[in-house]
């Protein structure tokens, strides 16, 4: 079966403006304004096959994963069904936001996105302990994809001064 994986594209019935697919610095691909977006706008919706918890856990173990939650139980899988937004890459510092209404995932611009401009948006993941390491590149970027809280925080500290440490200990041999 021929997935938005391998063949990313972005559905012009969910995109408020012109948007294309490329290679991104951030990861694989990203989706790019083809035209000025202004602030506060709906640039794109992201669709989905909708999955239950069950379903959810089943598809979340794959190398690539495309799955929006959309509350307790249910959750988009932008592999199937996709509008293309399922590709837009996570930043720290990110041009546009989630914002659920109704059951749709709209995504709002933040800021004036100029043309050429990848679209990024903060995955906010949920810590469990696990980190997932962020590529963004952005200024202030936090390292992980996880929204920050104190647990996190202490974690990122804790791993920060092991490695001082273990870079401390190496200079000393």
């Amino acid at each position: 079966m021929d997935t938005l994986i391998r063949r990313p594209r972005i559905d012009p019935k969910f995109a408020a403006f012109e948007l294309a697919i490329r290679k991104s610095k951030i990861h694989r691909y990203g989706v790019y304004a083809e035209e000025r977006i202004p602030a506060n706008r709906k640039v794109i919706e992201y669709t989905g096959e909708r999955l239950n918890r069950r379903e959810t856990k089943l598809r979340g173990e794959g190398e690539y994963t495309y799955l929006f939650t959309l509350d307790k139980y249910w959750t988009l899988d932008g592999a199937f069904g996709g509008s293309g937004a399922e590709i837009i890459n996570h930043s720290c510092e990110p041009n546009v936001v989630s914002r659920i209404m109704k059951g749709h995932v709209i995504y709002m611009s933040l800021r004036t996105i100029e043309p050429g401009e990848e679209l990024t948006v903060d995955y906010n993941f949920e810590y469990v302990g696990d980190r997932t390491s962020c590529a963004c590149g952005a200024p202030k970027c936090r390292s992980v994809m996880e929204r920050m809280t104190p647990e996190l925080e202490r974690a990122l500290a804790k791993h920060k001064a092991a490695r001082t440490a273990a870079k401390s200990k190496a200079a000393h041999v």
